[in-house]
């Protein structure tokens, strides 16, 4: 169905210093939606120029304490706010996250959105309920362990969940007491730009929220080599990662925190406790969000003697998730952000047959909506470890089908990567969920379900996954220094 912008107002101007404005060269680029490759809008293509206005502006919010000499209690009031405001939006924060980077709107709603102003309203309710430490001095003296907010944070997030990543970093940098300059992924910058807006409607003070969007190798670099950033953080590839942790040390050493890629194995044992949940998990966890999700579980480890009845209930259900407009109530899969992560997925596809993986099912583009950019869902089976599509993140949705022998085959197999984000296990023996999970090299290990979790709880990993938490009380480390206040008392009682 043709896709209605008339309840839209599409402004891609960048927002520095509670202003839009343009960039500073006038250039811009063109914000092309993957449902049916129409131009949405142009956005304001930020450069050097206009990284540095944006973190002026956070410096000099900051130096004033126009936020982080707030009281906590008032930046709570203030994050709620902004929370409720996005949920009073949520219908037009949730078609510009579709129409930007083709996810299904249903899921947009329900999940990025909601998930957003939670995250926000739960760094908000925390802030003011952290306490700070006394330390276990001698009575000549007392010493204060206080945290402090870093000052100017650099936030660099990725195209495939744009609102929500946003948030998991922004609300607890904000609720800190932090300035922020935010940019976006040029794939999907307008979420971002609105939040902006929203933010200022709910209160926070011009300069202490800046979005600017642009290119990586423009704006990116440029904030994360800028002398007046005191910390980064940054979700996307590993690649780019690595590239951030370098531009940091090159220049003020400034805190670098990356969330970065998974090729998360999926463990299921011949005594799974309920293989039809397992089956349904496995194909709508490769299919979520069209697969472009750094935890999908994309490495399905089969125990051999249930391989053939698992893979004949997972192709079954296959024809649930073809992709489909995703404007449309009931479609679960959607479009691809654009042409290039398509074209790079049916390389990772061609790859997998070149390489000698027996692919099962889908494995080609399809056009529900003319224009748009679409791929089926794809199962691969005789996969090994050291083929392409075992070992690299293709962020679509790809699966490949490994088989293992035993508990400590699945564990040397699903350890064997570069990556450790996410990995699951299922089992109805709790001693042996017990014994892989701790065995498995990852930040998260589920058992017996897939990606269930909550604000509550730190995301991450390890190895080549990244560096540092978001969510939970955790997240606070990140956008906080530890200050050590000694004072001598020369006459104890």
């Amino acid at each position: 169905m043709p896709v209605d912008l008339s309840s839209l107002t599409l402004d891609g101007r960048a927002v520095i210093d509670g202003r839009r404005v343009d960039a500073a060269d006038g250039r811009t680029f063109d914000c092309v939606s993957p449902v049916d490759g129409r131009r949405l809008t142009t956005v304001a293509r930020g450069g050097p120029a206009d990284i540095d206005a944006a973190v002026a502006a956070a410096r000099a919010a900051f130096a004033e304490r126009r936020w982080a000499g707030q009281p906590p209690a008032a930046r709570k009031r203030v994050l709620i706010r902004l929370a409720e405001r996005i949920l009073a939006h949520a219908d037009e924060l949730a078609l510009l996250e579709t129409l930007d980077m083709g996810k299904p709107l249903r899921y947009a709603k329900s999940v990025d959105v909601h998930a957003a102003a939670n995250c926000i309203r739960w760094y908000g309710e925390a802030v003011d309920k952290l306490y700070d430490q006394i330390a276990p001095t001698p009575e000549t003296a007392l010493a204060l362990i206080t945290r402090e907010p870093l000052g100017v944070v650099g936030v660099i997030v990725p195209w495939n969940y744009p609102l929500l990543m946003a948030a998991w970093k922004i609300a607890p940098a904000l609720a800190a007491g932090n300035s922020v300059v935010l940019k976006p992924s040029e794939k999907s910058p307008l979420s971002a730009l609105r939040l902006a807006e929203l933010a200022l409607e709910a209160g926070v003070p011009p300069g202490v929220f800046n979005v600017v969007p642009g290119f990586g190798p423009e704006a990116g670099s440029a904030l994360a080599l800028h002398m007046d950033v005191d910390g980064i953080a940054f979700t996307g590839s590993t690649r780019v990662g690595k590239q951030i942790h370098v531009m940091a040390g090159q220049s003020n050493l400034k805190r670098a925190w990356t969330e970065l890629g998974g090729k998360s194995p999926n463990i299921v044992f011949a005594d799974c406790p309920d293989l039809d949940r397992a089956v349904q998990a496995a194909v709508a966890g490769i299919c979520f969000n069209q697969g472009e999700s750094c935890n999908a579980p994309s490495r399905l480890l089969l125990e051999a003697s249930i391989k053939d009845a698992f893979l004949d209930k997972a192709l079954a259900l296959l024809p649930r998730y073809q992709p489909a407009n995703p404007l449309d109530k009931d479609t679960v899969m959607g479009a691809i952000v654009d042409r290039t992560q398509l074209d790079t997925v049916l390389r990772y596809i061609a790859q997998g047959q070149a390489e000698g993986a027996r692919l099962l099912a889908g494995g080609q583009a399809v056009q529900p909506v003319p224009g748009g950019f679409y791929v089926q869902p794809t199962v691969f089976d005789g996969v090994t470890n050291d083929m392409t599509i075992a070992r690299e993140e293709i962020f679509g949705p790809v699966l490949s089908v490994i088989t293992f022998t035993d508990a400590a085959d699945a564990v040397r197999q699903a350890n064997d990567s570069i990556y450790g984000l996410q990995a699951a296990v299922w089992t109805r023996d709790l001693n042996k969920a017990h014994a892989v999970a701790r065995a498995l090299r990852a930040g998260t290990v589920h058992v017996n379900q897939y990606d269930e979790d909550d604000i509550t709880v730190p995301f991450g990993g390890f190895k080549q996954s990244g560096i540092g938490r978001d969510k939970s009380l955790h997240a606070f480390d990140k956008y906080t220094e530890l200050k050590t206040t000694w004072i001598r008392i020369d006459s104890p009682l």
